[in-house]
């Protein structure tokens, strides 16, 4: 296979074709979806895009860990069953806990915009079961432009940034790096992580051995690093080649609700797309797409009390490697775009004590596993007088193997379809609707993870997840406003779920994940007021339910997890001037009232954070921005405590730690362009 996707490149790279521009292609948000622009500008207190999601979508929930690199939900879905793309390219963390998933490598000053598409309504990706992150970073210019961006705030944070960016019609450059680093945040109790853990120690709640060991106490939460280069080369008027690579390199991170820091998490992304258009009347544009990220990502006991004297570490790496060829083109009202998608994806990881390898027999936690995936889809785009009918069709067979010969292989088939139509009243009212299918395979923790004590977590005869879901929803366009209202409703079949029942006679989880169908439904509601030329309102709110069929095996409760409660997003924005802008937001939840208790999950109070920020534009080249979150110092908590994340104490023990979310915290930046 990767010599056909090397011979496929060559031979694309040599076609010859007449003259046509290729231009600069607008992306506009279809109905039903959010396109979340400027993320640089709107939330530039610190690299975490978790975070910055969870401040500007209403649908967007946040999974705290740590200070940085947090995972998210979206419509009560996260892990494998959102599909989170980098330019394209497919990522994958290493770490079976999340410390580091997917939209963690990317960080928020190379974002360009985010596109969050929601529901099964995305064929051309592997694995869209409930949603689609799509986030495309900043393209080099021609010309000459740069910008440089130094920032500070509370708990000691830190953080410089830069990106240059030139070149000819012919050929652009980027060069954009970034270094990061803060201390352990403090919630609005006062306590920082080491205050957070004692917390929980003195209530009962944890070991004192979760603790951090005092020549330790004082550690930074964080220190990030990033850089991130692009070339894109105009080779003819209709042929365009992209080439880029991104770094991140974090160091001791601090996850103190686990009873594991990492070390480091480094990633590299490799980054090949090759187009040309107007090649005939059966190819308006043909595009390939080759990419590989490599994650490397060793987490310890090292910092704790519980590793004073021996200390384990879990070391593991995955690597991506994928490719993409798809060809559209127009026949009457039709746009039609066919292609094949491959991905191979490796993940390894073994335990050390004292950074000595385990004995064999309990060495490996995920034993290289590969994943690896083909498939073949297709779209049709119809474009009536008032209609758009949106049609997509994928077939996928993936195989998935272990190294480990008492493991056994899955192979998993499935068909994916969907139509989503657009009913366009006017040019201010649209209506759309649209029922589709996908799947999503179980990975490699969920199938073959193998815990430190020997103990087989996966569970190695899941079937894959399938979601038949229906959305309904319409836009409207007034005078001075705009309203957006969304509805779904989700049948997931074999939904992966985790059992904290599952035991084994030394209390160990064994085969503890297990198939159970689903429902999940729920609405979002957003929109925008202008009041006066100067100031206006913006607001989002999100709610959804879900239930289990029936209970997990030895439990009794139905409720599904990670299912956040009613959110909203509501700001108040006032534009002095063009250089002024000042915006006080508030996000707000209800209470965390219906929860899967049996594992892991509790219940979380209401709450409602105040934030406030001021930018402000002098002499053309410099933005200075001011801001204030969680202005009330309230203490409260976003994330619940599920049980497929090993989180404190040990997995069985019913007492699990929740982690604050940071108090007070009171930022500037500085940004000068040129």
């Amino acid at each position: 296979m990767k010599r056909i996707i090397g011979l496929s490149l060559v031979s694309i790279m040599s076609l010859q074709a007449a003259s046509m521009e290729l231009g600069t292609i607008n992306v506009e948000a279809k109905a039903g979806s959010q396109m979340i622009k400027d993320v640089r500008g709107e939330d530039i207190k610190s690299a975490d895009l978790g975070e910055a999601l969870f401040k500007q979508s209403p649908s967007v929930s946040l999974i705290r860990r740590s200070a940085v690199a947090n995972d998210i939900r979206v419509r009560g879905q996260k892990k494998d069953n959102i599909n989170v793309t980098i330019d394209g390219a497919k990522v994958c963390g290493a770490c079976p806990n999340r410390m580091d998933p997917p939209i963690s490598h990317v960080l928020t000053n190379n974002v360009d915009f985010i596109e969050i598409n929601e529901g099964p309504y995305n064929v051309e990706d592997f694995g869209v079961l409930s949603a689609d992150i799509k986030v495309h970073t900043i393209k080099p210019k021609k010309g000459f432009e740069g910008e440089v961006n130094v920032g500070a705030g509370s708990f000691r944070y830190k953080k410089g940034a830069f990106s240059l960016s030139g070149g000819t019609d012919s050929v652009r450059v980027l060069l954009s790096g970034s270094t990061e680093s803060s201390e352990q945040y403090k919630d609005g109790n006062g306590d920082d992580f080491v205050g957070q853990i004692a917390r929980e120690i003195t209530a009962g709640a944890v070991p004192a051995a979760t603790q951090y060991q005092p020549q330790y106490r004082n550690l930074d939460a964080y220190t990030k690093k990033t850089l991130m280069a692009k070339m894109f080369w105009d080779i003819t008027d209709t042929q365009e080649l992209k080439l880029s690579y991104t770094a991140n390199r974090s160091d001791n991170v601090l996850y103190p609700s686990s009873k594991m820091d990492a070390l480091y998490d480094d990633s590299d992304i490799y980054n090949i797309e090759y187009a040309v258009r107007n090649l005939g009347t059966y190819s308006k544009e043909l595009n390939l797409q080759v990419y590989q990220s490599e994650v490397a990502h060793p987490m310890s006991t090292k910092y704790r009390q519980m590793g004073a004297i021996n200390y384990v570490t879990h070391s593991l790496t995955t690597k991506m490697q994928g490719a993409k060829l798809k060809n559209s083109f127009d026949v009457r009202n039709h746009t039609i775009t066919s292609g094949m998608d491959y991905s191979l994806r490796n993940w390894d990881g073994g335990y050390f004590k004292n950074d000595v390898p385990f004995p064999a027999a309990k060495f490996h936690s995920i034993w290289d596993v590969d994943t690896e995936n083909i498939a073949f889809f297709l779209k049709d785009k119809i474009t009536l007088e008032k209609f758009e009918i949106d049609l997509g069709l994928r077939y996928d067979n993936t195989d998935i193997t272990s190294a480990n010969p008492t493991q056994a292989s899955n192979t998993y088939d499935a068909l994916s379809a969907y139509i989503f139509g657009t009913y366009h009243i006017d040019e201010k009212t649209k209506y759309f609707a649209g029922f589709g299918k996908s799947s999503r395979v179980p990975d490699g923790k969920e199938l073959y993870w193998i815990g430190s004590m020997g103990n087989s977590v996966g569970t190695p005869n899941l079937e894959q997840t399938t979601n038949y879901e229906f959305d309904l929803g319409v836009e409207k366009q007034f005078e001075d406003a705009s309203f957006k209202a969304k509805f779904f409703y989700s049948v997931l079949k074999d939904y992966i779920a985790y059992n904290a029942s599952s035991l084994n006679g030394m209390g160990a989880a064994l085969n503890a994940y297990e198939n159970v169908d689903a429902k999940l439904y729920g609405f979002e509601l957003s929109g925008t007021y202008i009041a006066t030329e100067s100031l206006y309102f913006d607001y989002g709110v999100a709610y959804q339910r879900g239930k289990k069929e029936y209970p997990l095996k030895g439990q009794t409760g139905t409720n599904m997890p990670d299912i956040a409660p009613l959110k909203a997003n509501v700001a108040l924005n006032y534009d002095y001037d063009e250089s002024l802008n000042l915006r006080a937001e508030v996000i707000a939840s209800s209470a965390w009232n219906d929860f899967d208790a049996e594992n892991g999950e509790q219940k979380l109070d209401a709450y409602g954070v105040l934030n406030l920020k001021g930018t402000k534009q002098f002499r053309n080249n410099f933005e200075l921005t001011v801001g204030i979150d969680n202005l009330l110092d309230k203490t409260y908590a976003v994330s619940n405590t599920y049980k497929d994340l090993v989180l404190l104490p040990t997995v069985g023990n019913n007492e699990v730690m929740l982690l604050n979310e940071p108090g007070r915290y009171i930022y500037t930046n500085l940004k000068y362009t040129f």
